[in-house]
């Protein structure tokens, strides 16, 4: 792996190589992104014919606050490197379809889910939200009952989205836990029962 980290560090427009968890992780500049991973894919020593999958990962608090992560296999070295550049909401990162056509597939659900815009694709549509949809939900900001919701207008016989509304009820929590709510258990009443008749009696 120490070897591999040295071929990989050597590659034009790789900024750094790691080991983490036993796994080689290279960091790349986004405008080198193309032909870093042409080279990765082409040089005998590295041959990473594949694109395993692509990510996206969200840390709010960075002015770059998206990672996105390239997962790439040789199946003929059998060896493996995780590339990973970074970006904001509003620059692009340039698409690698042309250098692994599978990427659209990936870059489309990074668009989809995060907002990750990239340069070059000719297909950027939404892959797993609805038409329609509003914000990307696995941003961190992205809020967990969402923007609208989706249910069945009994009077107007059809589905509609409306704004979430959430009731009071919903929001108001009893941080009590059960065992400490209940003074009473289920056949304590019999215990009570006896207690009474024994105080009774004496």
């Amino acid at each position: 792996m120490e070897l591999l980290g040295q071929a990989v560090a050597s590659v034009p427009g790789v900024s750094g190589v790691r080991i983490e968890a036993g796994e080689l992780v290279a960091q790349a500049a986004r405008d080198s992104l193309l032909s870093v991973m042409t080279t990765l894919r082409d040089d005998p020593r590295l041959a990473f014919e594949q694109m395993m999958d692509l990510c996206g990962v969200d840390w709010p608090e960075r002015g770059e606050r998206f990672d996105v992560v390239y997962n790439l296999l040789s199946v003929s070295l059998n060896q493996r490197v995780r590339v990973i550049i970074t970006t904001d909401p509003n620059t692009p990162v340039p698409s690698v379809h042309t250098v692994w056509p599978v990427a659209t597939w990936w870059e489309r659900e990074a668009w989809d889910l995060f907002g990750i815009a990239f340069s070059g694709q000719p297909d950027l549509r939404r892959i797993l939200t609805d038409y329609g949809f509003e914000g990307h939900p696995l941003r961190k900001d992205f809020p967990m009952t969402g923007y609208v919701e989706v249910r069945y207008d009994e009077d107007r016989k059809q589905v509609i989205n409306e704004p979430v509304r959430l009731t009071q009820d919903f929001r108001s929590f009893d941080f009590m836990s059960p065992w400490e709510a209940m003074t009473t258990l289920p056949g304590d009443e019999k215990v009570f029962t006896e207690r009474g008749a024994e105080q009774a009696k004496g």
